[in-house]
């Protein structure tokens, strides 16, 4: 057998052995992480707030007490996190909030919001439902939409109709 299959057979067994364990660690993490989310869910407590304002910052900037970012991991302490500023009751805090909610929430608006701690689970409209912003398609989606609609007019024979 010559030595440069050899060479690939020895590479292709680490890469298929790394792969396995990728697997494997990825599959014990996503455990852990659905267990933590099933303790925070079993924790959470319905709240409703006031928003006052919400951005995007450092951990560090956002003003929340010092126990909180002691605990954070040092390599997330410089990442951006969603803060919301609220009023709750008498009170204004600063709470962190869920990656997957920080676009529902409207500013200057008063919503029900599950909560654990200063971590905002889940948000809903205090009167009426949240307004749902439209998403934004990248360009590549654009053209596509624009190449379906084109085969779909020229398979039914119509012409796309211009503004006057």
């Amino acid at each position: 057998m010559p030595t440069w299959a050899i060479v690939v057979l020895i590479i292709f067994a680490v890469l298929l052995v790394a792969f396995i364990g990728l697997a494997i660690y990825a599959n014990k993490m996503q455990k852990k992480s659905e267990a933590s989310q099933e303790q925070i869910r079993a924790n959470a407590q319905t709240y409703s707030i006031l928003v006052i304002d919400k951005k995007r910052m450092k951990l560090k900037e956002a003003g929340f007490p010092q126990i909180v970012v002691d605990q954070t991991p040092k390599a997330l302490r410089g990442a951006k996190v969603p803060v919301v500023k609220a009023k709750i009751g008498p009170k204004v805090a600063n709470l962190m909030c869920d990656e997957k909610i920080f676009d529902l929430i409207p500013v200057k608006k008063e919503v029900k919001a599950v909560m654990n701690g200063i971590y905002i689970i889940d948000v809903r409209g205090l009167r009426g439902g949240l307004e749902q912003k439209p998403v934004k398609q990248g360009w590549f989606k654009r053209m596509q939409a624009k190449l379906k609609k084109k085969a779909d007019n020229a398979e039914t024979g119509t012409k796309g109709s211009k503004k006057s």
